[in-house]
């Protein structure tokens, strides 16, 4: 089952988390052996996860709304694609005018 509302931000959540371990390796491991170095791969992990964030900003659909750079997921290709159009709202204004008080009468019996 495909839940297409919690699929946007997952791009952003592992560009985080690669981010993250990377900063980690680079900053927080100190080791002079091995033959891999945790340094260079916590910045490997750093820029790839700058990437991934970027990939996911441009990739995200709902920046224009749905449907803005393509039709939603299993609609017909050939349909016309609908894009959300901002129309400003007239504003009216309501002018009253108040009226002196009625005179007085005679008085009630």
């Amino acid at each position: 089952m495909v839940r297409t509302g919690s699929t946007g931000a997952m791009g952003i959540v592992i560009s985080l988390i690669l981010v993250a371990f990377g900063a980690i390796l680079t900053w927080a491991v100190n080791t002079d052996g091995g033959s891999v170095d945790p340094q260079v791969v916590g910045v490997i992990l750093i820029v790839l996860g700058i990437v991934v964030f970027m990939i996911s900003l441009v990739l995200w659909r709902t920046w224009w709304g749905a449907g803005f750079w393509a039709p939603a997921y299993g609609a017909d290709p050939d349909a016309p694609v609908r894009r959300r159009v901002y129309r400003p709202v007239r504003r009216r204004t309501t002018y009253v005018e108040e009226e002196p008080p009625p005179p007085a009468g005679p008085p009630a019996p």
